[in-house]
């Protein structure tokens, strides 16, 4: 009886998943090529002032030991 039962329901699931497919039939993506700004890394690099970017303080304590 239980074999009954699973075939049922594989039945039941590929008929949803043909009926998926015919009723909303997969597309083609709209993708095509991606516009650049127009500027490369290297350019956005040398154009940025670094004596008006922040400088954050950091106390790095990595190795620092307590039995030392």
């Amino acid at each position: 009886m239980r074999a009954h039962h699973v075939i049922a329901v594989v039945a039941v699931l590929v008929i949803g998943i043909a009926a998926k497919q015919f009723l909303f039939p997969p597309r083609q993506a709209d993708a095509g090529p991606v516009t650049s700004v127009g500027m490369d890394v290297m350019q956005l690099q040398r154009d940025i002032n670094m004596g008006g970017i922040p400088v954050q303080n950091v106390r790095d304590a990595t190795f620092v030991f307590d039995n030392e």
